[in-house]
C-alpha cells in the first residue's frame, strides 16, 4: 500500500509540473505568467487532492471486504436417533450420494462459497451417535469458546413418527445437560439468550423485493431491525431458551404416504403431530423443515437457512403449512394462534390429547423374522429312525404282529391249522358256491373269491318261484347238484344255451383249480351237491 502511496504521490507531482510548464510557454508577459501559474498551482492541489481521496476510498473499501470476510470456526451440531438419517442428510447436502455411517462422533464440513465478493470458508458438522453412551463426546463439538457459534440441529425420523416427541425431548436435555457443564459466566449465557430472543422478535417475512444479487449479504439488516417495531413473546414462547439456535428437521417425509396406506393414518393424525413438533419449537424458539433424501425434497433449504443464521446470507423463503410433506416455519414465525388453525381441521381428535394415547406404535409383524428351516442329512435322519423302529415292542395298536414267514403273494402261511377249524372259521357263502381253502397260494385264492362271487349272482337268479334258490327250477328237470344245472328259464332257449353254458363251465373249472393245486389239502364240501 505505501508503494500505491507514492505511486499516487509521483502522478500528482508531476501533473503539476507539466501544467505549469504549459503555464509558462503559453504567457508573453511577467503578470499573465503569475496569473497562469497561480491557476495551475490551484489546478494541481485540486488533482493531488482527488488522488488522495480516490485511494482513500480503495483503502476503505479493501478493509471494509477484509472485515466482511466469512468467518471460520462454526459448528453445526446434529442429534437424533439411530437410523433417523444424520449422515444421509449431510451427505445430500455435500452432494455424496452414499456416504458410510460411523460411530461416536462424526465430522464432516460444508464449503460456503461468497459468490459477490469471491471469498470461501468452512462450516464444520459435527454427528452425534444414536447411543446416549456416546454423549460425552460433545466435548470435542460444544466448547465454552465456540458456543455461540453453533447451530443445533434435532433429526426426527418421519417415517417412525410415535418417537418423535420423546426424542425431540430426550436429545434437548442432553444439549441443556451439556452446557450446563462447560461452566460459562452467567452474563455470557444472559446476553446469549437476549440476542436468541431478539432474533426471534424481529423475524420479518420476506417480501417481493428481492435484491439483485441472491448472494449478496445484506450489511444494513441490523439498522432495518433496530427501526422495526418488537412484539412481546407469547406465554409459550421460549420458555427453554438454550442461547444458542435449533432448527427441528423431519426427514424420511416420503413415507407419509406410506402410513396413509398400510396404517391407515388421515390427514387429522399428520395434522395432529405438526402441531405438537412446533409447540416444541416455539418453547426453543426452533425452525422447522420437513425433508426428504430420497425425493430430494428441501434438502437446498436447509443448507440456505443455516448459512443464513451464521454468515447473514439473504433468506426468502416464505413459511411452508400447506404441504404436509414440505413444511417450513423459520424461527419466529410462529405462534400459538397459528398453530391454532391446525386444530380446526380435528374430527376424531381433540388438540388436548396425549401424544403417545394417538399416535401409536403399530404391532410387529410376525413373518418380517422367519427362522430359516435346515433341512436334515438323509443319512442322519435314516439312521434315527432305523433306531427308533429298534426300540418298538413287536405288537403295534394293539394288535399282534404276525411273524410267520409270507408267500410272494402276500398271504401268511398257516400249516397248523386243522380242517375242522378252517371250515368253522370260514363265513357261510350262498347256495352254489364253494368255501375257499385258507391253505391255497394267493393267486387261487383271489381266483375262488371271484368265482364265489359269480356263482352267488348266478344262484340268486335261478331260484323258481316256490322252490329254493339253489335248486334247478325247469320243469321236469333234475337237480343235477352245483351250480351248473341251475340255469335260468330264459337259459333253454337256442340263442343263450351256448353261451351260459360256456361261462357256467368256465366258472367251474375256477373253482375246482385250487383243488388240484393243493393235492394234500382237503377239498371243501359244496352246498349245492344235495339232490
Amino acid at each position: 500500500m505505501a508503494a500505491a502511496v507514492r505511486r499516487a504521490g509521483s502522478f500528482g507531482s508531476s501533473s503539476s509540473g507539466l501544467g505549469s510548464v504549459a503555464g509558462f510557454s503559453s504567457s508573453s508577459s511577467a503578470p499573465t505568467a503569475m496569473t497562469n501559474n497561480s491557476n495551475a498551482e490551484l489546478r494541481a492541489g485540486g488533482d493531488e487532492d482527488d488522488g488522495q481521496n480516490l485511494w482513500s476510498c480503495i483503502l476503505s473499501e479493501v478493509s471494509t471486504r477484509s472485515r466482511s470476510k466469512l468467518p471460520s470456526g462454526k459448528n453445526v451440531l446434529l442429534l437424533g436417533e439411530d437410523g433417523a438419517g444424520k449422515t444421509s442428510l449431510i451427505g445430500k447436502i455435500q452432494g455424496i450420494e452414499e456416504y458410510k455411517k460411523g460411530r461416536g462422533m462424526e465430522y464432516l464440513y460444508l464449503n460456503v462459497h461468497d459468490e459477490d465478493r469471491d471469498d470461501q470458508t468452512r462450516c464444520n458438522v459435527w454427528i452425534l451417535d444414536g447411543d446416549l453412551y456416546h454423549k460425552g463426546l460433545l466435548k470435542f463439538a460444544m466448547e465454552a469458546s465456540s458456543l455461540k457459534d453453533t447451530l443445533i440441529m434435532l433429526i426426527v425420523d418421519m417415517s417412525r413418527p410415535w418417537t418423535a416427541l420423546d426424542s425431540l425431548q430426550k436429545w434437548a436435555s442432553v444439549v441443556r445437560e451439556h452446557i450446563d457443564k462447560l461452566k460459562i459466566p452467567p452474563e455470557e449465557i444472559k446476553e446469549m439468550e437476549q440476542k436468541l430472543v431478539r432474533d426471534f422478535q424481529e423475524y420479518v417475512e420476506p417480501g417481493e423485493d428481492f435484491p439483485a444479487s441472491p448472494q449478496r449479504r445484506n450489511t444494513s439488516l441490523q439498522e432495518d431491525k433496530n427501526d422495526s417495531v418488537i412484539l412481546p413473546l407469547g406465554a409459550d414462547t421460549l420458555t427453554c431458551n438454550l442461547g444458542i439456535p435449533v432448527v427441528v428437521v423431519c426427514t424420511k417425509c416420503d413415507a407419509i404416504s406410506v402410513l396413509e396406506k398400510e396404517h391407515d393414518y388421515k390427514d387429522e393424525h399428520f395434522d395432529f403431530i405438526q402441531s405438537h413438533i412446533r409447540r416444541f419449537c416455539l418453547q426453543y424458539g426452533a425452525a422447522l423443515i420437513y425433508t426428504s433424501v430420497k425425493e430430494n425434497k428441501n434438502i437446498d433449504l436447509v443448507y440456505k437457512y443455516i448459512v443464513q443464521k451464521f454468515y447473514g446470507f439473504p433468506f426468502n423463503v416464505p413459511a411452508v403449512v400447506v404441504e404436509k410433506d414440505a413444511v417450513f416455519i423459520p424461527s419466529g414465525w410462529d405462534n400459538d394462534k397459528k398453530i391454532g388453525i391446525l386444530h380446526e381441521n380435528f374430527q376424531t381428535l381433540k388438540a388436548d390429547d396425549n401424544f403417545e394415547d394417538i399416535i401409536t406404535k403399530p404391532p410387529v409383524r410376525k413373518f418380517v423374522h422367519e427362522k430359516e428351516i435346515v433341512a436334515e442329512d438323509d443319512q442322519v435322519f435314516l439312521m434315527k429312525q432305523q433306531s427308533q423302529l429298534a426300540k418298538q415292542p413287536p405288537t403295534a395298536a394293539g394288535r399282534p404282529v404276525d411273524a410267520s414267514p409270507r408267500v410272494p403273494g402276500g398271504s401268511p402261511r398257516t400249516p397248523n391249522r386243522s380242517v375242522a377249524s378252517n371250515v368253522a372259521s370260514v363265513t357261510p357263502i350262498p347256495t352254489g358256491s364253494k368255501k375257499i381253502d385258507p391253505n391255497m397260494k394267493a393267486g387261487a385264492t383271489s381266483e375262488g373269491v371271484l368265482a364265489n362271487f359269480f356263482n352267488s349272482l348266478l344262484s340268486k337268479k335261478t331260484g323258481s318261484p316256490g322252490g329254493p334258490g339253489g335248486v334247478g327250477g325247469s320243469p321236469g328237470g333234475s337237480g343235477t347238484g352245483g351250480a351248473g344245472s341251475n340255469l335260468p328259464p330264459s337259459a333253454k332257449k337256442s340263442g343263450q344255451k351256448p353261451v351260459l353254458t360256456d361261462v357256467q363251465a368256465e366258472l367251474d373249472r375256477i373253482s375246482r383249480k385250487p383243488e388240484m393245486a393243493s393235492p394234500t389239502a382237503p377239498t371243501s364240501p359244496t352246498e349245492g351237491e344235495a339232490s
